[in-house]
């Protein structure tokens, strides 16, 4: 049917690419580009015989606008999977600009300079891709994604308007490790040491990091310590839901990482300011990055499950309705389907099915939209096919 570029080879991207690879009649080719042309080229030698998708590897720096270019006018994609850092989105949305490419990512533009994201950058592009006549699709992992698709179908199916929201991000994974991030470490470091916020009766709340904690009965898992964040798709779905009152989302942290966290910000090793070090400038959390366990080589020692959904409170036919649609997912399972831990697992499904719905003409909408503005049926159908079924229940626990 198609041919997609993606961008990227890390642990979510290497998800990504296996379930294009299962999914043949969508993705009749692909080209894998990444600075690190090696992990590209392991990984289409690891695939090639498993599959009739045709895959090529490319070597790019997604920093520069102009290699972008260059490599999209060779490859001639008919849509381009972003999966390379966020502090590249923009550049990459350049080059799909400049060459008319529809575009698929899944999370929002974050300045490097910065420990702050949010959607305004690449909402600025609307107008421009609009009279492109190509459609960009922002944030198609699970949070944001999965979770803007379950409020979109819970819209549709279930309420004639949605009042409060709660995204609850449950990883109750065990990888044996003091401490390790289940992705990567700059981009989770600054997330959660980041103030949290909320939307509540049109306007944001900030809250302290860590501020606000709350202990949640998730199914298949148990009670687990959550706390509430920041979290880019409330700021969509605040816009793009009718009714909406109050949106939080919540994440749970096991004790030995939030003690851990707390002794490395306080001697300076989350900071994102450069400071001089035997003649050499370096970024303490770059430097972290560095010295933690790559979040890829989790895979083969993490065990348990994740527990990823909204719980959602509004209105049918006049009167209240509550409604919890979530997916679990098990990490060793997804390690023996394609070498990877669930919280890569959860993001790169997602994005391969985002990026097939553009491909297949499924979703087309010019101009930049997030994931909530599209049709979510086909979407949840894709969900239960290439892994990642969801459950509803009627009458959920609500978090106070």
């Amino acid at each position: 049917m198609g041919k997609c570029l993606i961008i990227g080879c890390g642990g979510v991207a290497s998800v990504a690419i296996h379930k294009c690879c299962q999914n043949s009649d969508v993705f009749t080719e692909i080209c894998i580009a990444s600075r690190t042309k090696a992990k590209c080229d392991a990984l289409q030698e690891k695939l090639e015989k498993t599959t009739s998708t045709k895959i090529t590897t490319e070597q790019v720096n997604a920093d520069h606008v102009d290699e972008l270019i260059a490599l999209i006018e060779k490859v001639q994609p008919d849509v381009v999977l972003n999966l390379a850092l966020p502090y590249q989105d923009l550049t990459i949305m350049d080059a799909c600009l400049a060459t008319k490419t529809p575009y698929v990512d899944t999370a929002n533009y974050e300045p490097e300079d910065t420990a702050k994201f949010e959607y305004k950058w690449q909402w600025a592009y609307n107008d421009r891709y609009k009279e492109a006549g190509i459609t960009a699709l922002l944030g198609s992992g699970f949070d944001p994604g999965v979770t803007g698709v379950f409020s979109a179908y819970a819209l549709k199916h279930y309420f004639d308007e949605i009042n409060y929201i709660d995204i609850l991000d449950c990883n109750a994974g065990d990888h044996g490790y003091p401490f390790a991030t289940n992705f990567n470490p700059e981009i989770n470091i600054r997330e959660v040491s980041a103030n949290g916020s909320y939307w509540e009766d049109g306007h944001w709340v900030e809250t302290k990091p860590m501020e606000i904690k709350r202990v949640y009965n998730f199914p298949e898992i148990g009670e687990k310590d959550m706390y509430l964040l920041h979290h880019e798709e409330l700021e969509s779905l605040a816009i793009n839901i009718p009714g909406i009152k109050r949106i939080r989302f919540f994440m749970t942290f096991g004790q030995s990482y939030l003690t851990h966290l707390k002794c490395l910000e306080n001697v300076g090793m989350t900071s994102i300011e450069p400071i001089m070090y035997e003649g050499k400038e370096i970024v303490p959390l770059q430097f972290l990055k560095a010295v933690l366990p790559d979040p890829a080589s989790l895979g083969p020692r993490t065990k348990g499950k994740t527990n990823i959904g909204c719980i959602f409170i509004g209105k049918k036919n006049g009167e209240e309705k509550k409604l919890y649609i979530y997916n679990t997912c098990d990490h060793e399972e997804c390690y023996k389907e394609v070498g990877s831990q669930a919280v890569a697992y959860t993001t790169g499904v997602p994005a391969m099915i985002g990026a097939m719905m553009i491909l297949n003409g499924t979703w087309k909408k010019p101009g930049v939209h997030n994931i909530e503005e599209f049709d979510p049926d086909p979407f949840m159908d894709a969900l239960n096919r290439f892994g990642l079924p969801w459950k509803i229940s009627e009458n959920p626990d609500l978090v106070e």
